[in-house]
């Protein structure tokens, strides 16, 4: 299911002005309600390419102009110089046409690859298997633990204090134990600190390795025109596999043909929504086209047959892998101080010694005496106990953390954390529940609020209502998801669901309504369904409601809000029925747009009881395969349902600790801008007052570049206009915006945006698909 968002400016976010037009009960902002003219105006005024945001920000375009080529390429499917060119890259295995990339890999989209060819292509393109990073011994991690630090310093007091005595026993009848119990009791702290460490990052370690069980193991491939199982990592680029609901994607692959085919892509891009698959270019970005899917991504709906098109380390996730693997993170703010620590000590005790030396040679010691006597100070100048102190409270540390189910990996890491000036923040998971939630419904002509605290129990809605009670049946009824059995005792909020991400939004919210919606699903039997899909944009379902004194058959319909109005004739006002006019239609319009504008996913709702004449009851007759014969009666629209993947309960709490603290948090997500500057507003990374300046742009009604980029202290970027920027003017943007939302964004992009906060001189600690720094 796939609805639109309502978009004006890339840089849109949530109006905060009183409607005067629509009412809304319960609200927690108010909210101003667009004019559809001047919406569409403002689309055609400020809505601009990736090259001129970047302008916006004051940079030149200095990137090459993938749309202007995607255009061209896709014009003629004669090869063009251009495309020759590319034909060379599989960085565009997802714009050139089908039978060019089937030709490429000498592959064939029914019998797939020959043995011979399976064999050429591993050879010429890889095999498909993430090579694991090289890793240090567990015996040279253990004796870094032993040696590094301030243990260095006492390892060299050790060995001063063993001199002593050694130079001593040589040179008289006996030496002087003092010096080899020191030397002794030293070796034992080192030991004894070492350990400590070492053992607290082997346990990391090991819960690290459990996590690598999201790799697909077996994947359904045909070779020699037969289907077999084999071991995903035997999988070569040109192969034809097959996926269906539950697989995980085992190499990045285009879409051959796929049936109602979905993933989840939200441990790439940050989408909590199931992402639509289809065998069709729609963008030069291959994050953003619907023909690829990517390796160890979720298919949870649908099946599909896809060509592999890059495997192993070349796979977006094997990118990001070896980004990952590669970035060196420096060294820590307390290892830095550490090292300086050591070398003022090292320096500050030879001195102290070498001075003594000569004031004792001065006094007449014997230098035998003397030497004996500055290896004394400069021992006595090491703080012995402040390794095994230090490595004690951050294993303490490392320890609390835990029961807080945060993993530290390195003990060094506890203290970095403590110095951080920046938090980079993932949105999906991070800072909102990953959960699309039901968060305002329009029916009655109002726009109604839905709790969407993680833990929200009972009805929200009156089911006497005649208004909600037709829009909560078309919910209840029209659906295909379904509580994965055995749930009973599991709290609501936490109960898994066989759907999609919208449908599990509308069935937990239906089953606070009307308490087990299996249980009133049962009372009215569903007699015939049309799924959802591209074309119709519409779900359809036909159920026999069982009351004898009205026997006909209810249709219940969803899907895209502006599909949905289009079919209908009428609409329900509490009890009453209404012609859709003009005037409806601009309510509609309206309130379309706002809830578009909070960055909700939107769809309609509509029903229609079936003539007993053409459809009796007990001999239904439906063509589920001809929906046409259905879209010409006339509809009744019920209203509308927005859904959105709400904020954690306890964020803006947090976001404001942080912010009091002198951090600066900063939401980098692949979400949609619309969405990520919403969720932005909602938790505080965007203060409530501050605006972008496109919006500023739009309150005075001038294009943005005449807005000085100063007057903002907000910036909402997409991955688009991060390539247009140079290293520099990135940094330029970091340092002139207090308020910053990165959306759009691919993983790489991450480590971009990070290295320029470093770069800057920050300590930098980023949530997602990067690590700590």
């Amino acid at each position: 299911m796939s609805g639109n968002y309502r978009r004006g400016s890339l840089f849109a976010t949530p109006s905060h002005k009183k409607s005067e037009e629509l009412q809304m009960e319960k609200p927690t902002e108010k909210t101003t309600l667009l004019d559809p003219l001047k919406s569409r105006e403002r689309k055609r005024s400020h809505v601009y390419g990736a090259a001129e945001r970047a302008k916006s920000f004051g940079f030149e375009n200095k990137a090459f102009d993938f749309d202007k080529q995607f255009k061209e390429i896709v014009k003629d499917s004669e090869p063009k110089p251009q495309a020759k060119e590319w034909d060379a890259d599989d960085q565009f295995d997802h714009v050139l046409p089908l039978h060019q990339i089937i030709n490429r890999y000498h592959s064939d989209t029914i019998k797939g690859l020959s043995d011979d060819q399976v064999e050429i292509n591993r050879s010429k393109y890889g095999a498909n298997i993430l090579s694991p990073p090289q890793k240090k011994s567990q015996l040279s991690k253990f004796i870094q633990a032993l040696v590094g630090g301030l243990n260095a310093l006492l390892l060299a007091s050790a060995g001063l204090s063993f001199a002593i005595y050694g130079i001593q026993f040589a040179t008289s009848e006996g030496g002087q134990n003092d010096d080899l119990y020191l030397g002794i009791a030293l070796v034992i702290v080192v030991f004894v600190s070492g350990m400590f460490t070492f053992y607290q990052e082997l346990k990391s370690d090991r819960i690290m390795e459990s996590f690598k069980k999201m790799v697909p193991r077996v994947a359904v491939v045909y070779r020699n025109g037969a289907r077999q199982d084999i071991d995903a990592g035997e999988l070569v680029v040109g192969d034809i596999i097959e996926v269906k609901l539950g697989d995980l994607i085992p190499a990045d692959i285009r879409i051959v043909d796929c049936q109602n085919f979905k993933v989840d892509n939200s441990s790439l891009t940050g989408e909590s929504e199931a992402q639509k698959r289809s065998k069709d270019c729609t963008s030069s970005d291959p994050m953003e086209t619907t023909n690829l899917a990517f390796f160890s991504t979720n298919a949870i709906e649908g099946h599909a047959t896809g060509l592999v098109v890059r495997v192993g380390e070349k796979t977006l996730m094997g990118r990001l892998a070896t980004l990952s693997s590669t970035v060196d993170a420096g060294r820590s703010p307390i290892g830095v101080e550490m090292d300086r620590f050591i070398l003022i000590m090292t320096i500050r005790s030879f001195v102290i010694g070498v001075v003594f030396l000569f004031i004792a040679i001065m006094m007449g010691y014997h230098w035998l005496d003397a030497i004996f006597f500055i290896i004394g100070i400069m021992v006595a100048n090491i703080p012995e106990g402040l390794s095994v102190t230090f490595t004690m409270i951050l294993s303490l540390t490392a320890k609390r953390m835990a029961s807080k189910n945060c993993l530290v990996k390195h003990l060094q890491a506890v203290e970095a954390l403590g110095s951080t000036s920046v938090i980079c923040s993932d949105k999906t998971g991070t800072l909102t529940q990953n959960k699309m939630t039901v968060s305002h419904m329009w029916f009655n002509d109002k726009i109604h609020q839905s709790e969407t605290s993680e833990r929200r129990i009972g009805a929200s809605f009156d089911n006497d209502d005649p208004g909600f009670s037709a829009l909560g049946n078309v919910a209840a009824l029209c659906s295909r998801a379904i509580f994965k059995p055995g749930q009973e005792d599991v709290p609501l909020h936490e109960r898994i669901v066989e759907g999609d991400a919208s449908e599990a939004g509308i069935l937990k919210c239906m089953e606070d309504q009307y308490g087990d919606i299996m249980a009133y699903r049962a009372l009215y039997p569903k007699v015939c369904e049309i799924p959802f899909n591209s074309t119709n944009k519409f779900q359809v379902s036909i159920h026999d409601m069982q009351n004898p004194a009205d026997q006909r058959y209810l249709l219940v319909m969803k899907g895209a809000p502006e599909r949905i109005i289009s079919l209908c004739t009428t609409i329900l006002i509490q009890d009453k029925e209404y012609p859709l006019n003009d005037d409806w239609k601009d309510k509609f319009e309206k309130v379309y747009t706002t809830l578009g504008s909070f960055g909700e996913r939107v769809l309609g709702f509509c029903d229609y009881r079936l003539p007993i004449e053409k459809y009796p009851p007990g001999q239904p007759v439906f063509d589920s395969e001809q929906p046409d014969e259905f879209l010409n009666e006339g509809f009744r629209f019920v209203g509308l349902i927005s859904m959105v993947d709400p904020p954690k309960s306890s964020v803006p709490n947090a976001v404001e600790k942080c912010r009091s603290a002198g951090i600066k948090v900063v939401m980098v997500t692949g979400d949609h801008p619309i969405t990520a500057a919403a969720i932005a507003k909602t938790v505080g990374i965007i203060s409530h007052g501050n605006f972008t300046r496109d919006e500023i742009a739009l309150q005075r009604g001038v294009p943005v570049r005449q807005v000085d980029p100063t007057e903002s202290e907000v910036a909402v970027l997409t991955g688009s206009d991060l390539k247009q920027l140079s290293s520099e003017e990135l940094k330029d943007v970091l340092k002139n915006h207090e308020e910053i939302v990165f959306a759009r964004t691919s993983p790489e992009q991450k480590y971009i945006i990070v290295s320029a906060f470093q770069e800057l001189g920050n300590i930098v600690a980023a949530t997602g698909d990067v690590k700590f720094y």
